[in-house]
C-alpha cells in the first residue's frame, strides 16, 4: 500500500473527512462489489456456494450466518463483522465504508439499514464530496425489525429489540425494547416476556426447560 492509499485508509477508519473519490480506492471498492453482484445471482439452492462467498467477502463471519439475497454493501462486506448465527431477511444494506460489528444470534428483519458514512453539513464541503465514517456496533441476541435504520457511530447493546420503522440517532443499552423515530426506550426485558411471545399467546413450556 503507498502513502496515498494508506492516508486515505487511516482517514476513513479514524472519522476524518476524506475524499472517497480517490481512483485507487474505488478500484479496490470495484473489485468487493463485483464480488457481492456474484453473490446476489447464486440460486437460491446455491446454499454452501453462499456460505463459502461470504467467509471470502466479510472481515469476519461466524459459523452458521444467512443472507437472504439481494444484500447491498458499499464494500461488499470486506468492513464487516458478524459473530455466529447472524441472520439477515432480504435487502440487508450495510453502508460499510468503515467497521459494522454485529454479536451472534443477532437478527435483521427485511430493509434494514446500517449506515457508517456520512457527510459534512457544511455545504461547501459536500460540493466537494467530502466524506467521513463512524463505525456501529450491535450487540449479541438482537431483533432489528423491518425497516430499521441505525445512522453512523451508533452501538447498540445485547439483547435489545428494535421495533420496525425505527430510526436509531442514540446509543440503545442491553436489555431492552427500543421504538420510533427517533429511537428511544421503551421499556426493559422483563418478566413477562418470559411467559409470552406476542401478546396474550404463551411461551409453550417445553421451550423454556
Amino acid at each position: 500500500m503507498d502513502s496515498m492509499n494508506a492516508e486515505i485508509f487511516q482517514k476513513m477508519h479514524s472519522g476524518q473527512l476524506y475524499l472517497p473519490g480517490d481512483e485507487n480506492l474505488m478500484k479496490e471498492q470495484l473489485g468487493y462489489i463485483d464480488r457481492l453482484y456474484d453473490f446476489n445471482n447464486t440460486r437460491p439452492t446455491e446454499l454452501d456456494k453462499r456460505e463459502a462467498m461470504l467467509k471470502e467477502m466479510f472481515a469476519e463471519i461466524g459459523e452458521g450466518c444467512y443472507i437472504e439475497p439481494p444484500f447491498r454493501s458499499n464494500f461488499g462486506g470486506h468492513h464487516v463483522h458478524f459473530g455466529k448465527y447472524v441472520y439477515a431477511n432480504f435487502n440487508l444494506t450495510l453502508v460499510d465504508d468503515t467497521h459494522i460489528y454485529v454479536g451472534d444470534y443477532t437478527m435483521f428483519g427485511p430493509n434494514v439499514v446500517i449506515a457508517t458514512a456520512g457527510h459534512p453539513i457544511l455545504p461547501k464541503l459536500r460540493e466537494q464530496f467530502y466524506q467521513y465514517n463512524a463505525p456501529v456496533h450491535i450487540g449479541r441476541n438482537c431483533w432489528l425489525g423491518a425497516g430499521v435504520i441505525v445512522v453512523p457511530g451508533i452501538t447498540i447493546g445485547d439483547n435489545v429489540v428494535i421495533g420496525a420503522g425505527s430510526i436509531v440517532t442514540k446509543d440503545i443499552p442491553s436489555n431492552v425494547i427500543a421504538v420510533g423515530n427517533p429511537c428511544k426506550v421503551l421499556r426493559e426485558v422483563n418478566e413477562h416476556d418470559r411467559e409470552y411471545y406476542f401478546k396474550d399467546r404463551k411461551i409453550p413450556s417445553e421451550l423454556l426447560s
